[in-house]
């Protein structure tokens, strides 16, 4: 991470005002993007212009293949899933898990090489990729990408936004950004 970080250089990008209440991370920007990868292109875009982020982050709900997973997870590798593909991938470090982004919800068991499913998360990585911005990605549980996903996927939301934020205010304590 680049020295000399202040709140206000970080971006947080989140789909839905649902998985991160607004009054969360009042000192943070963060903006609420839209479901999916097309909404998540153009909110990025217009958020790098407006912010000049030194630091972005993505925050959100995603459905885990791997069942054993649970709670916050720290995502580093992604994957753009184009018709159950996972051909295209970005790797930030090996330290996290996989993520792989589709414009649908799974609700099948349709075998994909990726510890979860998005529908953002690559755009992002991809993003801070080529802008050379420092990335990091941390997704809650919402489900298990089955076909209960819709009716789980938001019962423990505000969990989730909790341990986000204790995860948020620990890297700001680690890297003295204030």
């Amino acid at each position: 991470m680049k020295k000399n970080i202040k709140k206000k250089d970080i971006l947080i990008l989140v789909a839905l005002k649902k998985e991160l209440p607004k009054n969360f991370l009042n000192d943070f920007n963060v903006i609420y993007t839209g479901v999916g990868k097309i909404n998540a292109s153009f909110a990025i875009y217009d958020s790098y212009l407006k912010f000049k982020p030194l630091f972005i982050i993505n925050y959100g709900s995603a459905g885990a293949i791997n069942k054993k997973l649970s709670g916050l997870i720290k995502v580093t590798s992604f994957y753009d899933r184009v018709s159950f593909s996972t051909s295209r991938k970005i790797i930030i470090n090996k330290d996290g898990l996989s993520c792989s982004t589709g414009e649908s919800v799974l609700i099948d068991d349709i075998k994909i090489h990726s510890d979860l499913v998005d529908m953002e998360s690559y755009v992002y990585a991809k993003f801070s990729q080529k802008f050379n911005i420092d990335f990091a990605c941390y997704k809650f549980v919402s489900d298990y990408a089955d076909e209960n996903s819709l009716k789980y996927w938001s019962k423990e939301l505000l969990v989730g936004a909790e341990l986000f934020k204790k995860k948020l205010l620990e890297i700001c304590k680690n890297n003295n950004i204030n």
